[in-house]
């Protein structure tokens, strides 16, 4: 027999800080933490995201705030707004949480957050992700997942300009 569940609304897994952190104070398994922009979702970020939940029993996902990415990217990103983005990470199967972060790195959030686990994509090296050394001090991990070739948001933007 299979076990169906009803899909949460990705709403409800779009949360403020302080509601983050009153429900991971409640989560009683291994917290997994990842971020990005994920501004057009591509394969690569399902590669990312699904690596990471697997590294434990809940996922959230930090996003760059618009201010943010520009700040990070140029004026012409993100494509899609934060509330965007945030929704349409929240309706995937993998992710349980989705937070939001004005501040041009997830420090803060990770601080606020407390996961047992970080994660990232290829292109970073364990030691140089945000977060990375406040994780290990508590006795937690941190795991980089392979990139997926040839799969980026800034090549979709390119192709997509011809």
């Amino acid at each position: 027999m299979v076990n169906v569940t009803v899909p949460r609304p990705p709403i409800s897994k779009v949360m403020e800080w302080a509601a983050a952190a009153a429900w991971r104070a409640q989560v009683a398994g291994k917290v997994v933490f990842t971020n990005g922009v994920f501004d057009l979702l591509h394969p690569g970020h399902i590669d990312v995201l699904c690596g990471a939940r697997r590294e434990g029993d809940v996922l959230i996902v930090g996003i760059n705030s618009d201010a943010s990415v520009r700040r990070l990217k140029g004026p012409s990103r993100p494509v899609r707004t934060a509330p965007e983005r945030a929704y349409v990470l929240a309706a995937l199967e993998a992710v349980d949480a989705v937070v939001v972060f004005d501040e041009d790195t997830p420090l803060e959030l990770v601080q606020c957050l407390t996961p047992d686990v970080i994660v990232k994509g290829g292109d970073y090296a364990p030691d140089r992700i945000v977060g990375g050394e406040e994780v290990r001090a508590r006795g937690g991990r941190v795991v980089v997942i392979p990139l997926t070739a040839g799969q980026s948001t800034t090549s979709i933007i390119e192709k997509l300009r011809g």
